[in-house]
């Protein structure tokens, strides 16, 4: 019995050999990987069928109790039997691919046994096919790839294996050369078949785990490459920020050449084929165009498919994905070789991850374009609450001076244009310099103090050099409208002050007076919300406000501070960097 030991251990290292060849193919990884399909179940079946074979015919001949010869085992005699390995090519197949996979490397391996002859091949060829069975129907619960399993199956190959003996007692006749020869080979067959068994699934579970950590890289690979290409995706479909996308992708795939396109027209390719795959140009493959129509992935593995009107096209293979914002195609994305071979699975999984990870990165563009030009609208609605009695009460003064100063009615007139330029200005335009705004103040006051000579005072205390800063239009003058008609009573001669000073990187706007101030429980709402009131709504404070905080966020603020019979002022904080919300389409928005 232990002298069968060394030479059933010969066998099963072999088979082993075998196994971690096989396990270096890229053939027999993908049979692996892609165990449901047709055409990969029949390759297994044909693999672990094999191992059967081979087992089989390297077996170690027993005759009459007798390990009587180690030779390639073509014919067995009818008084003897084989000490083999084929129970454990029979048990991994089953477990690997299923009842089908097990059925039928039971039946090549059994059948196969039968053939050779010998006191035990009835025997030998049912426990096989039955081994095969049982191990199929049971694959779902003993997953190889799952190392947690691993002790699972080698002690369900080592039951078979018992099974196995227990069939040759069944039914090898005579009995007693059927107990004899259990009594040799059970135990080396069941102690080889399960360490074969355990190094056979080891290496199965190194492929799944390669497998695994591959994806892993590819996934870090792809967030990387996504996380690089945002700031660009997040501008939308344009030459500029694809050429620079497309860069990028280039240089951590192993693409020969990157192409990006709307609906229209190539915006980008870079690398191989860039001398004819022009941007702006119109689409250079039909096969983009099928994509686009499609919305569907296509893998290309020939020039004729890629169908590229230049005939010296290097391009042979290609990937092209479609991108998408809320299901609807809007471009594709495609990764080109100059091999086939090139384009493998590992590269195939990185596109389509890519491929959708830029879809949302242009959901995402969209969905801030829509958010941009929401809050655009709001702050144009807001801009536009301005009084329109203020325009009939000027056209009123204007009049009335016509006869008696002509002059006078001129320069109103002139103020009054400068006026509604300025709210024209502002309805355009999300930020105007500080000079242009203090403009539309003096304009507003010329046209009131015309109105009322000699009921206040005006005053400006403005820092030159912020005259060009940038700051929302409509900011000042409804300030110092607020001032002039509700802080002061109609005997009261009031002072407004407006100043404008650098401070703590950034810039202070205040307009104060030295009316009769606002009450507590007033002051707690003005800026917040409108009020109902005989002196006002609060609307101008609020719109003020509500403008800074849509523009600025957090990097900006507004407050207001009263005394009763003391005055009011209202303290702005704007920042001089330009740390909005949306810079690049504010300045956008400014340059149109």
């Amino acid at each position: 019995m232990f002298a069968l030991l060394p030479l059933m251990l010969e066998r099963v290292g072999i088979l082993i050999i075998v196994a971690f060849i096989l396990s270096r193919m890229k053939s027999f990884r993908q049979v692996i990987h892609n165990e449901r399909g047709i055409a990969a179940k029949v390759t297994i079946i044909a693999i672990f069928g094999a191992f059967g074979i081979i087992s089989n015919y390297t077996g170690v001949e027993i005759g009459h109790g007798m390990v009587t010869s180690q030779d390639w085992l073509t014919d067995v005699d009818s008084t003897g039997a084989i000490a083999n390995t084929r129970i454990m090519g029979v048990v991994i197949g089953g477990l690997l691919g299923g009842p089908m996979i097990g059925i039928g490397v039971g039946l090549i391996a059994g059948l196969h046994r039968l053939s050779l002859g010998g006191f035990t091949a009835i025997a030998c060829a049912v426990s096989t096919i039955f081994a095969g069975v049982v191990t199929g129907f049971l694959s779902k619960r003993f997953k190889i790839q799952e190392s947690g399993s691993t002790s699972k199956a080698v002690i369900m190959g080592i039951l078979m294996e018992c099974l196995q003996m227990g069939i040759i007692l069944i039914l090898a006749k005579p009995f007693d050369e059927a107990l004899n020869l259990v009594k040799l080979i059970a135990f080396p067959m069941i102690a080889i078949n399960g360490l074969g068994t355990l190094l056979f699934l080891l290496i199965i579970q190194d492929i799944f785990k390669e497998q695994e950590r591959t994806r892993a890289l590819q996934t870090h690979k792809a967030l990387y490459i996504a996380n690089q290409t945002l700031p660009f995706f997040r501008k939308g479909l344009n030459m500029d920020s694809c050429t620079k996308a497309a860069e990028i992708i280039l240089k951590w795939t192993g693409a020969d050449a990157i192409a990006i396109t709307n609906q229209q027209q190539v915006l980008a390719h870079v690398g191989a084929g860039c001398d004819h795959h022009l941007p702006s140009g119109t689409m250079a493959t039909e096969l983009t165009k099928k994509v686009l129509d499609r919305g569907k992935i296509i893998i290309a593995k020939s020039a004729a498919e890629i169908r590229c009107f230049n005939s010296n096209c290097p391009l042979e293979a290609a990937i092209v994905l479609p991108l998408k914002v809320y299901n609807k195609t809007v471009g594709t994305l495609k990764l080109y070789f100059t091999h086939s071979s090139k384009l493998d699975r590992v590269e195939q999984e990185l596109a389509e991850g890519l491929g959708k990870l830029f879809s949302g990165q242009l959901e995402m563009a969209e969905l801030e374009r829509q958010r941009r030009l929401l809050k655009d609208a709001e702050i144009k609605a807001l801009q536009a609450q301005v009084h329109p009695h203020f325009l009939f009460n000027a056209i009123n003064t204007i009049s009335s001076l016509v006869r008696k100063d002509a002059d006078q009615a001129r320069k109103l007139l002139i103020q009054l244009s400068v006026f509604f330029r300025s709210n024209l200005q502002g309805a355009r335009q999300m930020l105007i310099p500080l000079e242009k705004e203090l403009e539309h103040v003096e304009a507003y006051l010329s046209i009131e103090q015309a109105r009322f000579p000699g009921r206040y005072e005006v005053k400006f205390e403005i820092d030159p050099s912020l005259e060009e800063v940038l700051i929302p239009p409509f900011t000042l003058q409804p300030l110092v409208e607020n001032a002039i008609r509700y802080a002061f009573s109609k005997a009261q001669t009031g002072t407004v002050l407006v100043r404008a000073f650098q401070d703590e990187g950034g810039m202070i706007l205040i307009t104060e007076d030295n009316g009769k101030g606002v009450p507590l429980e007033k002051l707690e709402i003005l800026g917040n919300q409108t009020v109902q009131s005989a002196d006002g709504t609060g609307t101008a404070l609020w719109n003020i406000k509500k403008r800074i905080e849509e523009i600025y966020g957090s990097h900006a603020s507004f407050q207001i501070n009263s005394i009763v019979d003391k005055g009011t002022s209202v303290v702005i904080k704007l920042p001089l960097t330009g740390q909005t919300w949306g810079e690049e389409s504010v300045k956008s928005i400014y340059r149109g």
